[in-house]
């Protein structure tokens, strides 16, 4: 979860190198100011009508502010495993809780540019709602079709790291729902 305006970014988290093994603590403050590598975690909400819940980040946010994202997630806290992670972060953002089991990891990748660098794993999770987005980083939630997908996307401005390592494996799943890919066997379960 990012820090709240006016909050003083004392929060620890992991510097990685590129494989994600940890290389010290630093505090969220440090880790923004120098662009270190840290854990991050996405998770791709679809409902069973097959629609991606996606949302306009807040305009306070440390970074991308008021960009559009298909995922809801964050930096991963110190020694917390991807999917608890994952599942806070979604419980934090979108006001839903859900069994760690039931995040589907779809993957991982490392991402860098001048504002980010992450090392990330994706899950996605079937899930109905209700949406209750609690902590004030979502400004405005909207339910995408997977198959008007593409269209959305155009023109909206996007989160960098979710542009390159998410949307792809969006349009993957958008693929293997309209049977034009076969679905890929589970990813793996380990931590």
């Amino acid at each position: 979860m990012a820090d709240a305006p006016g909050s003083p970014g004392r929060e620890l988290v992991e510097e990685v190198d590129d494989d994600g093994t940890v290389r010290r603590l630093v505090t969220r403050a440090e880790m923004r100011a120098g662009n270190l590598r840290h854990r991050s975690v996405a998770v791709v909400v679809v409902t069973s009508a097959g629609q991606v819940v996606v949302h306009r980040r807040a305009d306070w946010k440390d970074v991308w502010p008021g960009r559009w994202d298909v995922c809801f997630g964050g930096v991963a806290g110190v020694g917390e495993r991807w999917r608890e992670a994952a599942r806070r972060e979604l419980a934090e953002e979108a006001g839903v809780d859900v069994d760690e089991a039931a995040l589907r990891e779809i993957g991982r990748g490392s991402f860098a540019d001048a504002d980010v660098s992450t090392c990330a794993r994706a899950y996605v999770v079937t899930h109905d709602g209700p949406f209750r987005p609690a902590d004030g980083e979502v400004a405005e939630l909207v339910l995408v079709p997977l198959a008007g997908f593409d269209p959305w996307l155009a023109g909206r401005p996007l989160c960098a790291d979710t542009a390159a390592l998410v949307v792809p494996l969006v349009r993957r799943l958008a693929r293997a729902v309209a049977g034009a890919e076969p679905p890929r066997p589970p990813a793996p379960r380990g931590e």
